[in-house]
């Protein structure tokens, strides 16, 4: 429970793909013009990672290391085929919407990298926890994105009237320059809040008053 608890916090927070590793950055800045972009553009990709990171998992010990590159891509290839298809006949207009970047999920270096850097060294109940951990930070990521440049460039969420009505849109948030400013704030947000976390974290008491630098620091 502890090593899955772990996955889920390591993709969310200390590892989040978009805010901590900056991977996957042409969806990122590409697809985020609004919300409901953004947390299609993660889910699909999430649901891609699990069940590639699953199957990749399983065979670890069967795929030759010479070849287990192109295995991989084929692998996620074909979860991103039958994504786009159910997204093309369950969400035709987000299928329209997100375009071309949905088959490109299959060079997108998060899934790689999770297959070569994780599920292909780990068991199969792990490898799909990571894919769950990493693919919501990653969701996360893209729709927090997706919400502020649609509410700054378009003065709604998910499509809804959030701005009133004398609000004037700034139109270069929904621009590629807004995907960057916006991309780039958030990013320090995120730093500023893990960074205070760990220093409160260090700043509590541990019991050991012999050898707590603190005291040592007081004591001079």
């Amino acid at each position: 429970m502890k090593g899955i608890l772990e996955r889920l916090y390591n993709g969310i927070v200390k590892e989040n793909p978009t805010f901590v590793l900056m991977l996957g950055m042409c969806p990122t800045l590409a697809v985020t013009t609004s919300a409901l972009n953004g947390l299609g553009m993660g889910v699909a990709t999430m649901a891609v990672l699990i069940m590639s990171n699953l199957i990749i998992s399983l065979l670890r010990k069967i795929i030759p290391g010479g070849v287990r590159m192109p295995v991989y891509i084929v692998i996620i290839a074909s979860f991103v085929t039958i994504v786009e298809m159910l997204m093309h006949a369950y969400v035709t207009p987000l299928y329209n919407s997100l375009g071309i970047y949905i088959p490109l999920i299959v060079v997108n270096c998060i899934i790689m990298g999770r297959a070569e850097s994780y599920a292909s060294k780990h068991n199969a109940l792990l490898s799909v926890f990571d894919g769950i951990g990493i693919g919501i930070g990653f969701t996360i990521g893209l729709t927090c994105i997706g919400i502020v440049r649609e509410l700054l460039g378009n003065g709604t969420i998910f499509g809804l009237q959030v701005m009133p009505k004398s609000y004037e849109p700034i139109s270069i948030f929904i621009l590629a320059p807004g995907a960057f400013l916006v991309l780039s704030l958030l990013c320090a947000l995120m730093n500023k809040i893990t960074k205070g976390k760990e220093k409160e974290a260090k700043t509590k008491c541990s019991g050991d008053c012999i050898n707590c630098p603190q005291a040592e620091k007081e004591g001079k």
